[in-house]
């Protein structure tokens, strides 16, 4: 049940890897991520489509580069993960009686 979770928040955090790479190098390509990052071309390409269909980076002719929507995203970022942890935190389950009590 948590596998799904921790692999979800590893897929995220590539694909914010990527974007905070197009971010700081606009314009940049697959081969530079890749070369960068230490991950595959096929994981870096993924993460290029999934940024580019939330429209938080357009490929051009040199590379990604960032779009109207990234500053936006990026500024409400950090409180969309203050939000998640809150609820993880909530979510937890201190222990379990034992029989004994």
């Amino acid at each position: 049940m948590i596998d799904r979770l921790e692999k979800e928040v590893d897929m995220l955090e590539r694909h914010l890897q990527v974007l905070k790479m197009v971010i700081e190098n606009e314009p940049i390509g697959i081969v530079k991520m890749s070369n960068e990052t230490g991950y595959p071309h096929h994981k870096v390409r993924y993460s290029l489509r999934v940024l580019e269909e939330e429209n938080l980076i357009e490929p051009s002719s040199q590379g990604a580069i960032t779009t109207d929507r990234t500053s936006e995203f990026v500024d409400d970022l950090g409180g969309k993960i203050n939000e998640i942890i809150d609820k993880l935190d909530e979510m937890k389950i201190d222990s379990v009686p034992t029989e004994a009590e």
